[in-house]
């Protein structure tokens, strides 16, 4: 899934969205594009497992593409 991130701006914003993420699924598959704000990742979650995870961890996020 392609999800439009926000209030990413540094490297500690790409972990800390990629540890929610990985908190879902440890296997899960995460690609973060700070420059677009997009997030892609794949994993055994759906978007909205995936937005209330970086939800909670005050990057709120919208599906873009359910890709995949």
């Amino acid at each position: 899934m392609l999800l439009n991130v926000e209030n990413m701006s540094c490297q500690h914003c790409v972990n800390a969205v990629t540890r929610a993420l990985r908190a879902l699924d440890p296997e899960a598959a995460v690609q973060v594009d700070l420059a677009k704000g997009e997030v892609r990742a794949s994993g055994g979650f759906d978007a909205e497992a995936a937005i209330a995870a970086l939800a909670d961890e005050d990057y709120p996020a919208t599906l873009t593409s359910a890709e995949g």
